[in-house]
């Protein structure tokens, strides 16, 4: 490992970099830049041109402007209890102009007389005098520094007590010594994509003589981000293949022909198609692992049973984990309920729990039954009430005498073992990591049970190649026929009457209404609507209604019987949090009224949409928002104007921006810090290409020490599974 690396920089602390010891690395370091290589690739936010800043004196009126001067002067003056007025006297040497901000305060103890700041805004003339009010402060630095004299300034990302004056000098002094840093990336591979060498790109990030400088050094880092993160892709794609004992499955049996042949429906051209794609991969000696992606509605749970029974009929067990009990309840009923009706199953004792297996001696039964069971954290008591105890249901899972088990990630908990784990369904994978599949594949003893990884949360091309690139990915594109749009419209919070009439119109008509709030219980600190204040409140606006409250507090069992009450049609409205987002599946629900809809994102809009219009009943969102930033003003605008859930994916993207890729959970901004999916996209389809490309020639890089040595060092604990053996 080269000393002049970004894998060695990687293992020298942030805190023995001159100027960033004490409070300042330690703010760093919360802030995810612990290390010299992490502050190298900690890139300028913005750039001041010091040969093209406006003089004071010269200054147009009402057009925005950067202005570099000094503090002369700052004050501050309270003319009543709820207003605060600094005022800063700023000259450079041409003229002066008067800073104002309102209700800042803090201005006054970042603002010292003689420190030299750069201010952006509109001046305009108050009293005769050149103003700028609220306008974006710089601290550049005291006076006479060379980094911010006769040159380009870099504005980096300041954090707490590293402000960007600090960071400055802290990344010219770590350049001073780390320089010429080292390039991994092989020469032809830099050549046929036009990337300037490293050491000139994290130069000319942090201090380039031009401005045409910097677009050549982000590109070069921006594709290095890529290339790592699909490096470590391609890596585990082909480690899990070569590693890999599959299960050559039986696509001979009766199963899941007697299943297809008794549905109600027929399947859509879509379903066929992907079923042929996944029976190809059972039929295999590798294990499949395949992405399904397919809008709520759209037939993913058939497919899903199709592919579990496929394994049931060679003998093995089936296995779908959900991210919430409620979710994994839904699936349990949905699943034996199918069974049933295809007779291959019976039914189920109670409402959760266990099927019950067939007489193999009753007529018109086939031999082969299947059994199902619900397993999560909290369903002893429900198994203890139907006769069956937790103990005995895990004992019955490992002695393979239950087909298919149905539960969260207590799936993945140590004392569930499987005796033939074939085949695996993963839903709503965005709300697991990487590492939960590995957990869920350990579960089978010896070899490697088929995957099949679920969402109904459309997923952007360019973020399924960072997310699940290893995996290989089918499309439900096709709705089944007769389903009308769901209509959506926003009212503000002080004009519910048209939606009561809405309620009261569809309950007369015997059908049903979800009210969703984002909160459980009410808060102080968040000026959200809360479902009990709301069920209560709603108890007084509809006292001839039936109404529900379901959220994520109340026991599994009470959970049960809401959802078992509003699935029999006993109740007219169900006040809710979002633990109906995914999975529910009530075709009588024809209004979904969401409160403080902007407080929501476009994908868990999008979800809770989803929840109605499942029948052929003509359905309505009603989306009650009165929101206050231009983010929220334009999430809800695409919530009304497109059902289409990757047009919403791909806005939800542009907005929220991208999420960690190998964590669990995808918010923040971890991985990526220069790359954006949707700008870089030609890049990172170029990244990928490589990366998989180098691995196909290189399976262990054994060539390229110094590129496995910087995916481990950048990426972190994120990645070390790629690593254990």
């Amino acid at each position: 490992m080269s000393d002049r690396s970004l894998a060695y920089l990687s293992q020298i602390p942030i805190e023995r970099v001159q100027g960033l010891a004490g409070r300042r690395g330690a703010a760093l370091r919360k802030a995810g830049v612990s290390n010299v290589a992490e502050l190298l690739l900690h890139a300028p936010r913005r750039y001041i041109d010091r040969s093209q800043t406006v003089a004071a004196a010269e200054v147009p009126l009402g057009q925005d402007v950067t202005l570099v001067a000094q503090v002369e002067s700052v004050a501050i003056r309270r003319p009543r209890r709820n207003l605060s007025i600094v005022e800063a006297r700023l000259t450079d040497g041409t003229a002066t102009i008067q800073a104002v901000w309102f209700n800042q305060p803090f201005r006054q103890r970042q603002l010292q007389a003689g420190a030299e700041v750069a201010v952006s805004g509109k001046v305009e003339r108050f009293r005769g005098k050149l103003q700028m009010k609220s306008p974006a402060v710089d601290l550049l630095a005291g006076s006479g520094e060379s980094l911010v004299t006769g040159r380009i300034v870099p504005i980096h990302p300041g954090v707490g007590e590293a402000s960007p004056g600090y960071l400055r000098r802290a990344v010219h002094n770590a350049l001073g010594r780390s320089r010429p840093l080292a390039d991994p990336l092989p020469e032809a591979l830099r050549d046929r994509h036009h990337l300037i060498p490293r050491d000139r790109a994290i130069g000319d990030i942090h201090f380039p003589e031009s401005m045409e400088q910097v677009p050549p050094a982000h590109r070069r880092l921006v594709f290095d981000e890529l290339f790592r993160l699909e490096l470590a892709l391609a890596l585990h794609q082909h480690r899990r293949r070569m590693e890999s004992t599959g299960i050559r499955h039986d696509l001979d049996g009766t199963l899941v022909d007697e299943f297809l042949a008794h549905l109600p429906y027929r399947l859509t051209g879509a379903q066929e198609r992907v079923i042929g794609e996944i029976r190809a991969d059972l039929a295999g000696a590798d294990p499949m692992h395949r992405l399904l992606q397919g809008e709520v509605g759209s037939g993913k749970t058939v497919v899903a049973v199709a592919t579990l029974l496929t394994a049931v009929q060679g003998g093995y067990q089936g296995a779908v984990m959900a991210p919430t009990e409620v979710l994994a309840e839904q699936h349990y009923l949905n699943i034996v309920d199918l069974l049933v009706s295809a007779g291959l199953a019976a039914s189920r004792q109670g409402q959760l729990g266990m099927s019950s297996l067939f007489d193999s001696a009753e007529p018109d039964r086939p031999s082969r039954s299947v059994t199902v069971a619900l397993l999560t954290s909290s369903n002893a008591e429900v198994s203890a009430r139907e006769g069956v105890t937790r103990e005995h249901l895990l004992k019955m899972v490992a002695a393979g005498e239950v087909d298919l088990v149905i539960g969260t990630h207590a799936l993945i908990q140590e004392g569930v073992h499987f005796q033939r784990l074939g085949a695996a369904v993963v839903d709503e994978q965005h709300r697991f990591g990487v590492h939960q599949r590995v957990r869920l594949k350990e579960k089978a003893d010896g070899y490697d049970p088929d995957l099949l990884i679920m969402t109904a949360t459309p997923i952007p091309r360019t973020l399924a190649m960072t997310l699940y690139g290893d995996l290989d990915v089918s499309m439900l594109d096709e709705m089944p026929p007769g389903r009308p749009p769901v209509v959506t419209r926003m009212v503000s919070a002080s004009d519910l009457s048209s939606v009561y009439r809405l309620i009261r119109r569809e309950a007369a008509a015997g059908r049903q209404t979800f009210v969703v709030c984002p909160l459980v219980e009410d808060s102080p600190k968040v000026e959200a609507a809360s479902a009990t204040a709301e069920y209560e409140r709603l108890q007084g606006v509809f006292p001839d209604l039936r109404l529900g409250l379901i959220h994520g507090q109340l026991r599994p069992a009470q959970k049960e019987e809401v959802m078992t009450s509003f699935r029999r049609g006993e109740l007219d409205v169900l006040v809710a949090t979002t633990v109906i987002e995914v999975g529910i599946d009530i075709p009588n629900a024809t209004v979904m009224v969401i409160e403080d809809a902007d407080r929501f994102g476009l994908s868990q809009l999008h979800q809770l949409r989803g929840r109605v219009g499942r029948g052929p009943d003509p359905a309505t969102c009603v989306l009650v928002a009165d929101p206050s930033t231009e983010e929220g003003e334009a999430r809800l605008a695409a919530m009304v104007s497109t059902s289409d859930g990757f047009r919403l994916a791909e806005e939800d993207l542009r907005l929220r921006g991208q999420g960690t890729v190998f964590g669990a959970r995808q918010s923040g901004v971890a991985d990526l810090k220069l790359a954006d999916l949707l700008r870089d996209v030609d890049l990172l389809i170029a990244a990928r290409r490589e990366a998989f490309a180098l691995v196909g020639e290189d399976p262990t890089l054994a060539g390229q020490p110094d590129l496995l040595d910087e995916t481990r060092a950048l990426l972190g604990e994120a990645v070390d599974w790629l690593f254990i053996s």
